[in-house]
């Protein structure tokens, strides 16, 4: 459908899963009667919300060892409105697959830290269980195969593991948004945002096609989002540090999720094996984790707009360096590019899938060509260190998203917040069915 001139209440920038929950809820659960999704590709979640871009993983809290009680009890809370609506809206399982998941402790020292692991969440997660090697080989046999017996290991198990196509998540969003006929939803797709200005109470949005005009703006374009906000003056003190991941395809070795514990001072993802979302003959190993200064994979035009996000002054070069000169994270970040290296990469990065299938051998993992998304994370110029976690910058009737945390595993309750915050933009004529909604996607 193509846009008109007229006035849009709200306009939507980025197709990706976050950006069509958004749009589902706008036009599902509130009296706004105008709005219009602007995607620049030609299909809405071919970015980072794509299967090759990301570890298809519906995240909970439960095996995520970097996820404190606290953290672990939003996590569970936003997941959950996305696995009742999946299981709510898409009973032949298109979109998702059910496996079973694991963490798995190596050593006396993981080992302890999940038994106390355990004691903590069990009454958040009750369906956790420890499972010692003998189980484990009875659900996960080639974690146990060729393991050095002496090998102390247990596993943090539950059956709640979702492997999810979020672009198809993204595309379900899209069509339970524009069947309402009672709405105006507009698509704007393969259009691209060059500029935008704010002008009275209204934002005028200059695509490659035409001007748009809303009365609020939300932009849902990952990296590019911070490159906006500073162009309305918005996120001075912010830059990005991105990282770039990346995965190894192996045979089918696994029928589940196997997570490694997460080192405690490292920010980034611990590398863990995945089935494919519909295709369980194949595991997925990763991610790798490399710092890179683009805003798109393999797309190295955008070097020039990522430098405009961070800025080129000494404040942002301090800001790096303070981070990168970490010694657990340089030792991590160096480790990461050496994976790239041929024939030298690949051995070394066999050592840490063994980790998990101790039989895989060098032949039997294939770097997964064109898979891997960038993962922007926000650097605070005046503390000079990493913000973990979620990174939204609100302005005046309009919201910059950069990452949700952790990823598509929100888009629901990111939707469910930016939705009460549109809604006060606009005014008291505005209403947002807050309680349907939590009734359609919550928890009884």
């Amino acid at each position: 459908m193509q846009a008109n001139r007229s006035i849009y209440e709200v306009a939507i920038i980025g197709g990706g899963i976050s950006g069509t929950a958004l749009l589902y809820s706008l036009s599902n659960y509130t009296n706004i009667k105008r709005i219009v999704l602007i995607e620049k590709n030609p299909e809405v979640a071919l970015g980072n919300s794509h299967k090759t871009s990301n570890s298809q993983t519906l995240h909970f809290g439960d095996i995520e060892t970097n996820y404190t009680l606290e953290k672990a009890q939003k996590v569970k809370r936003a997941a959950t409105l996305v696995k009742n609506y999946l299981l709510k809206n898409d009973s032949q399982q298109e979109t998702y697959s059910r496996y079973q998941k694991m963490v798995l402790a190596i050593g006396k020292e993981q080992v302890q830290e999940l038994q106390n692991r355990y004691q903590e969440f069990k009454s958040l997660f009750p369906q956790l269980k420890l499972l010692p090697k003998d189980e484990i080989d009875f659900l996960e046999p080639k974690v146990v195969k060729d393991r050095d017996t002496e090998e102390e290991i247990l596993a943090l198990f539950s059956e709640e593991g979702y492997t999810i196509d979020f672009q198809k998540l993204a595309q379900s969003f899209l069509h339970k948004s524009i069947n309402n006929s009672q709405k105006t939803i507009d698509l704007m797709m393969e259009t691209k945002v060059k500029s935008l200005r704010k002008e009275g109470e209204l934002y005028y949005i200059q695509t490659d096609k035409e001007e748009i005009t809303a009365r609020v703006v939300v932009f849902m374009t990952g990296a590019y989002s911070l490159l906006f906000a500073k162009s309305l003056g918005y996120g001075k003190n912010y830059a990005l540090l991105n990282v770039a991941g990346s995965f190894y395809l192996a045979p089918g070795v696994l029928n589940g999720k196997v997570y490694t514990v997460q080192l405690k001072e490292i920010p980034f993802a611990a590398i863990h094996g995945d089935a494919e979302v519909h295709d369980q003959s194949k595991t997925r190993f990763g991610p790798t984790a490399k710092v890179t200064p683009v805003l798109e994979p393999y797309k190295y035009t955008t070097i020039f707009d990522y430098l405009k996000t961070a800025g080129i002054s000494i404040n942002a070069l301090m800001s790096f360096l303070r981070i990168l000169s970490e010694k657990a994270i340089f030792k991590y970040i160096v480790k990461n590019y050496l994976y790239d290296i041929p024939i030298i990469g690949k051995r070394l990065f066999l050592k840490e899938v063994q980790r998990i299938v101790p039989s895989l051998r060098i032949n039997d993992i294939q770097i997964a060509k064109g898979y891997g998304g960038i993962r922007p994370q926000i650097v605070n110029l005046n503390t000079k260190r990493l913000e973990l976690g979620e990174a939204k910058i609100i302005g005046e009737n309009i919201l910059f998203n950069i990452t949700p945390s952790p990823g598509a595993s929100t888009c629901l309750q990111n939707a469910e917040y930016d939705t009460e915050k549109i809604i006060s933009f606009l005014g008291t004529e505005y209403k947002f069915d807050k309680q349907q909604f939590l009734t359609d996607l919550g928890d009884d």
